[in-house]
């Protein structure tokens, strides 16, 4: 009797592939399109070609489930994204936080209420096209592992994933390359095979962050004062929402020298800057912690990544309690910015990761 999987199908190359790539594998694949927009100009959404839930999107999808010969259906989970993860993202800009939504959608939605639909379906798998590697150890634990292809890896993106979760998942594209999959595309003649890939946050409409906020939040907007290290009042800002730890443009400041957001005080609303070299950190604190596997110890070496693109950092990992560590970077660290996601690296090897909140 074949397996049943669910494939998150996105109306993009990538999940075309994998379901493709499991099909003739022999699963018996059934194809899911989330929809997460409200298909129009609503309060939180703007749905377009090239973003998520435009019609263009769940009809490739329709066309490349007809291809190749499996069911697929459109499951309503617009209320779900709206609290878990667009009410995240608002309220985090809002506590001065920079957040990454990628990171929550995955945790939230994609393996854990699209595992509740797919139960409802008696699969037995649910599978993406993320660029990510599951392994199974001989002591039957599953490792969460980069992508072969470093230039696509996404595992970064899932490093909330539990030994359950990784049991019922499957990542098709692992071992391949972006190139590889096109190339397979073509061969398949699906109708996405060099459709354009998004580089924006799916519900942002022309990657505009502080008007979206703005419009979620509107009165809930914290002006304040940007101020310098030395707490000389420099200028006045419309919305702490509008900056991130790190960042140099759009400050508004001049001065005789390049200045930073060095912190963000939600309590009082004031932007803290200050030249590059009052930026760099030992390390962070984490919050939210969770470990794809169990640590063999308190204290651990690791290998630090702080932003999604950002270099690994040698570091040494120091478990707490209530789902907190700490973060010591081995010979110091560029500035670390609250809300963004911290994951933990062993070579290959997915540990884990937590979201920062504050540097020390």
């Amino acid at each position: 009797m074949k397996r049943r999987v669910v494939v998150a199908m996105s109306g993009g190359v990538d999940s075309s592939v994998a379901a493709a790539i499991l099909s003739e594998q022999g699963y018996d694949v059934v194809g899911v399109a989330m929809r997460l927009a409200d298909g129009g100009d609503g309060p939180s959404y703007r749905a377009r070609r090239g973003a998520c839930c435009s019609y263009e999107d769940f009809e490739d999808a329709r066309r490349v489930a007809e291809r190749l010969g499996f069911p697929f259906y459109v499951v309503d989970m617009r209320e779900e994204f709206e609290n878990r993860v667009i009410g995240n993202f608002v309220s985090e800009y809002l506590a001065g936080r920079t957040p990454n939504p990628c990171v929550m959608c995955n945790r939230e939605i994609k393996f854990d209420r699209l595992w509740e639909r797919a139960r409802a379906l008696d699969a037995d798998f649910i599978a993406t096209g993320h660029y990510a590697r599951i392994e199974r150890c001989p002591c039957g634990e599953y490792r969460l592992m980069r992508a072969e292809d470093s230039s696509k890896d996404q595992s970064y993106f899932l490093f909330s994933m539990n030994q359950s979760q990784l049991s019922r998942t499957l990542f098709p594209l692992g071992a391949m390359t972006k190139a590889d999959v096109r190339h397979r595309a073509r061969l398949l003649e699906l109708v996405n095979a060099d459709k354009a890939e998004s580089q924006e946050i799916c519900f942002v409409a022309d990657n505009d962050y502080a008007g979206f906020v703005e419009r979620a939040a509107g009165d809930a907007i914290r002006t304040g004062n940007v101020v310098g290290s030395n707490g000389a009042v420099l200028s006045r800002h419309n919305g702490i929402h509008r900056f991130t730890v790190g960042q140099r443009r759009g400050l508004g400041i001049a001065a005789g020298e390049p200045l930073y957001v060095r912190e963000i005080r939600p309590g009082t609303g004031d932007v803290v800057v200050a030249p590059s070299s009052e930026l760099r950190s030992r390390g962070l604190v984490a919050r939210e912690v969770s470990m794809v596997r169990d640590p063999a110890s308190d204290s651990i070496a690791i290998e630090a990544r702080i932003r999604y693109r950002h270099p690994d950092i040698p570091a040494t990992l120091r478990m707490g309690s209530d789902r907190r560590a700490e973060v010591i970077f081995d010979n110091g660290g560029p500035a670390v910015t609250p809300g963004q996601a911290c994951v933990f690296y062993n070579g290959n090897e997915v540990l884990g990761g937590g979201f920062i909140e504050s540097a020390l």
